[in-house]
C-alpha cells in the first residue's frame, strides 16, 4: 500500500479504464441486487468506475490521503440527476448514490487530481458513457438484451464504432450461465478521448455469452 501512494505522488496516471457494467447482469446473479431508493435503473449500462492506470499495469489508489480531497456532494449537484441516471448503486441495502460516488472519488478519483478535480472527474465519466453508448453500439449491430450472442461480435462491434478492442468481462447468471457483465474501454489522461489500451484486461468468458435483460 505504501509503494500505491508513493506511485501517486511520484507518477500521473497513463489512462484511465473506463469500466461499464450492464446493470441486468449485476441483478441476475443468486446474490440480486437492491435498485435505487430512487426507482429501478434502466435496462442499460452503468458506470462502474472511471479507473486511473500506469502502463505497466499497477495502479494508484487511495490518493486522498496524500491530495487530501475530500468527497463533497454539493460540488457535483448539477451532475446527481445524470449521475442516478448512469451511474446507479445496485448494491444492497438500497441508496441514493452518494455513498458509491464517496467510495469511487477516495479510491480512484483523487489518483487524477492533478488533471482532473472531482467536478470534472464525474462529468467525464459521465460525458464519455454518452459518447460511447455501448447500449446502442451492440443495438446497431443487432445485438439486443435477451438474446444469446459470440463474444467476438460483441467486441467486434465495439471496435468498430470506437477503432480499439474493449476488454469483456462476464459473470454468471443464477444459474451458473455466462453472461456479459463489464465492459472496459481504455481514455486518455484527460477522459476525453479513447485510446488503444496498453493492455486489454479479459475477464473468463464462453465463446459464447448471454445478454440478459431485467
Amino acid at each position: 500500500m505504501q509503494f500505491l501512494f508513493f506511485l501517486c505522488a511520484s507518477q500521473q496516471y497513463d489512462f484511465f479504464y473506463l469500466v461499464q457494467q450492464w446493470n441486468p447482469s449485476y441483478c441476475n446473479t443468486k446474490r440480486s441486487c437492491c435498485y435505487p431508493i430512487y426507482g429501478k435503473p434502466a435496462t442499460d449500462f452503468g458506470i462502474h468506475s472511471l479507473w486511473p492506470y500506469f502502463a505497466n499495469g499497477s495502479y494508484p489508489q487511495n490518493c486522498n490521503k496524500i491530495h487530501k480531497s475530500v468527497f463533497d456532494e454539493a460540488k457535483i449537484s448539477d451532475l446527481i440527476g445524470r449521475m442516478q441516471k448512469d451511474w446507479p448503486s445496485l448494491s444492497c441495502p438500497s441508496t441514493n448514490g452518494s455513498k458509491i460516488w464517496k467510495h469511487e472519488w477516495t479510491t480512484r478519483g483523487t489518483c487524477s487530481v492533478a488533471t482532473l478535480d472531482q467536478h470534472s472527474y464525474f462529468e467525464a465519466a459521465l460525458n464519455m458513457k454518452e459518447k460511447i453508448n455501448i447500449l446502442q453500439i451492440l443495438k446497431n449491430a443487432g445485438i439486443k438484451p435477451g438474446g444469446v450472442y459470440s463474444i467476438f461480435d460483441i467486441n467486434e462491434a465495439i471496435r468498430k464504432v470506437t477503432g480499439h478492442e474493449a476488454g469483456i468481462h462476464c459473470n454468471k447468471d443464477a444459474f451458473g450461465k455466462s453472461q456479459l457483465y463489464k465492459v472496459y474501454i481504455c481514455v486518455d489522461p484527460s477522459g476525453s478521448r479513447v485510446i488503444e489500451c496498453p493492455g486489454i484486461p479479459m475477464g473468463k468468458c464462453r465463446s459464447t455469452i448471454k445478454f440478459p435483460s431485467f
